[in-house]
């Protein structure tokens, strides 16, 4: 990887860092239809960042912690100001907080303790951020349309994300204590 910071791609991701304040004041205002083609640039953005990055040999060390960072961030402000509008049920927003909290504190100890040890996304920690993905569209674009009747697809992402959400914060829990106790 190489040490260049102002690459293209970090410059794209720094941009979709940017929509996140646009994106929560969108939906505190109940703006949803800016909201959702905010939700939608950012989509796109993380997928041109990652693709020119590979693309022009571009993959930095700050991009390869930079890009989850701007994930998770859209992804965690997205649960907390639906949340807090209404959207989505609170317990759904503790569920999802909760585990990415827990999964954080646990990397900081493991960092603090062990030094760096590269945790890779397991497949079902990368389903269970496809189907929030999903669901906070989903919800958006419902409260964007409110006449275009979505029916059982939201509930079904609903709780498709609790469930993903809570069985992937004990799949990761086993997964490290595995790892870690393999490594001593």
């Amino acid at each position: 990887m190489q040490a260049r910071v102002w690459t293209v791609p970090n410059q794209i991701t720094i941009l979709r860092l940017g929509f996140l304040p646009l994106f929560i004041v969108s939906i505190s205002y109940e703006h949803y239809r800016w909201a959702l083609l905010i939700l939608v640039i950012a989509g796109l953005s993380d997928g041109i960042d990652g693709l020119l990055a590979r693309s022009l040999n571009q993959r930095s060390s700050l991009g390869a912690y930079l890009d989850p960072i701007a994930d998770k961030l859209l992804l965690s402000s997205s649960f907390v100001i639906l949340a807090f509008k209404h959207e989505i049920a609170l317990w759904l927003m503790i569920f999802v907080l909760s585990r990415d909290v827990i999964i954080l504190i646990v990397a900081v100890v493991i960092l603090l303790i062990f030094g760096y040890r590269p945790f890779p996304p397991s497949a079902l920690g990368k389903a269970t951020t496809f189907f929030q993905i999903v669901m906070i569209f989903s919800v958006v674009f419902g409260a964007a349309y409110p006449n275009v009747h979505l029916g059982v697809i939201n509930p079904i992402l609903i709780y498709t994300v609790a469930a993903l959400t809570v069985v992937s914060a004990v799949h990761y829990s086993f997964s490290i204590a595995r790892r870690l106790s393999g490594s001593e």
